[in-house]
């Protein structure tokens, strides 16, 4: 029998944010080690990871749909391994085991680098296994696998968190703030980039905090500065930044690094100073403002995103219409957008004043709404303007064409070659679109540029 006979398939569906995304990239690396393979047939799966996110109440009810739909295919496949990771694990625990009795592993936040031992231990012992134990020391390295062709990549420098915002259960699933040290951050950088990544993105739940509890003078703007010397590297981005913590250090940074991207992930939450307390976020909304004032003076083509929830506990029309005007005065690049949802053992989830869910709804679709008319107008904006673009791979929606970002993270679709991928090109924008744009290759857009060989 042949290698290639013996592996074992594995399916990794991930629910949720950067950070999930780069664990199960890990998990589907260090179960490589076990001859198992990944599949995108769930059919055929052997192995079955539901990589989750607890943030939201609509991303845990979908990983409790998910479950559901997998005990018919448990039961014609008995062999089939059935595990829950993250932030739903972390949370739910036990709980989880007893609720679908056709899962077979539940693996918390910090127990990814266990993940190998745990699923032998399903197969060895012949009944469920769970592992919630919170870790109180960096996050492990673990070896970076050569992947050809891959463009760019994340990067975890911490995990946890310590700010314990009223709404937010981060804390109380991923534990308290830890850094790594920045050798090993460093090194890590160093294996992706010799296979051939060319953009890294640092990953944290305050990347601003980082080095705290280090004993080390390194601070995260200069643990960027740091990475930015690295050879091959042509991007550098991070997220995410809590307001509180950004510090004229990293606007400067933002200003001065050459491989460091325009553009910053800055959660405001709110416009309401009342909210934004309640919130327990430790910044008013003039604070806020007068730090994009600070980062627009210092790096001018900075585009910037954030974060909003609608609907908190107590938030009136008034409260509703100063995030309004928040949005209008800082047009904003991008917006991940929420309806407030309580969580469990959060302050928030106390709180009385709740609103209906039709009133929520109406204030998301307005945010919505106003937000998309303001990133359209954006977009047109960059029409006739020349762009460098990091080309990423083939375009998912129309064939022939390729797909990348420009240094501020907008997505640009143009027509050229494959071997394009993994350079930087000069790109001239045509049509702006409400989520991305289009362009044409500019007049020897390709010469004296890196490439991925």
């Amino acid at each position: 029998m042949s290698g290639e006979t013996t592996k074992k398939r594995l399916y990794v569906a991930t629910f949720g944010c950067q950070m999930n995304a780069y664990d199960s990239e890990r998990m589907v690396d260090l179960l490589a080690e076990q001859d198992y393979v990944q599949t995108s047939d769930i059919t055929q799966a052997d192995l079955i990871l539901l990589n989750t996110c607890s943030i939201r109440e609509k991303a845990e009810k979908k990983v409790y749909s998910f479950l559901g739909r997998l005990k018919a295919l448990k039961q014609k496949r008995p062999h089939l391994i059935i595990g829950v990771s993250g932030c739903v694990a972390q949370q739910q625990g036990r709980r989880l085991l007893e609720d679908v009795p056709h899962l077979d592993l539940v693996v918390g936040t910090h127990g990814v680098s266990r993940l190998p031992e745990l699923v032998e231990e399903v197969v060895r012992a012949g009944r469920p296994v769970l592992s919630t134990e919170f870790v109180l020391e960096p996050p492990r390295s673990l070896p970076v696998p050569f992947k050809p062709g891959r463009v760019k990549a994340f990067l975890t420098i911490m995990q946890g968190c310590d700010n314990f915002c009223s709404y937010c259960v981060v804390p109380y699933v991923r534990g308290r703030e830890v850094s790594r040290p920045p050798e090993d951050i460093l090194e890590e950088a160093r294996a992706l980039l010799a296979g051939g990544v060319k953009e890294i993105t640092l990953l944290g739940q305050n990347v601003n905090s980082y080095g705290r509890r280090l004993g080390s003078e390194v601070s995260f703007a200069g643990l960027l500065r740091r990475v930015a010397e690295l050879p091959g590297l042509l991007r550098l981005r991070f997220t995410t930044s809590h307001p509180k913590d950004l510090s004229p250090e990293l606007i400067q940074a933002l200003a001065e690094v050459p491989v460091l991207c325009e553009h910053i992930h800055l959660p405001v939450q709110s416009g309401s100073n009342l909210i934004l307390a309640a919130m327990r976020r430790r910044y008013t909304r003039e604070q806020y403002l007068e730090k994009v004032e600070a980062l627009q003076a210092a790096c001018p083509d900075l585009a910037l995103t954030t974060d909003v929830i609608v609907g908190f506990p107590g938030e009136t029309k008034s409260d509703f219409e100063e995030t309004l005007d928040l949005l209008r005065r800082v047009r904003f690049d991008g917006l991940y957008s929420f309806k407030y949802s309580d969580r469990p053992m959060t302050v928030a989830a106390r709180l009385d004043q709740k609103l209906d869910e039709a009133v929520k709804g109406q204030r998301l679709a307005m945010v919505q709404a106003l937000q998309r008319e303001i990133v359209l107008a954006r977009h047109q904006e960059l029409v006739g303007q020349e762009v460098e673009v990091l080309v990423e791979g083939a375009s998912k929606r129309t064939a022939g064409q390729l797909t990348g970002r420009t240094r501020t993270n907008k997505i640009v679709n143009f027509s050229g070659a494959p071997r394009l991928i993994g350079h930087l090109v000069r790109i001239s924008i045509t049509e702006g679109f409400a989520n991305s744009l289009r362009g044409e290759q500019s007049a020897g857009g390709e010469a004296g540029l890196a490439s991925t060989a």
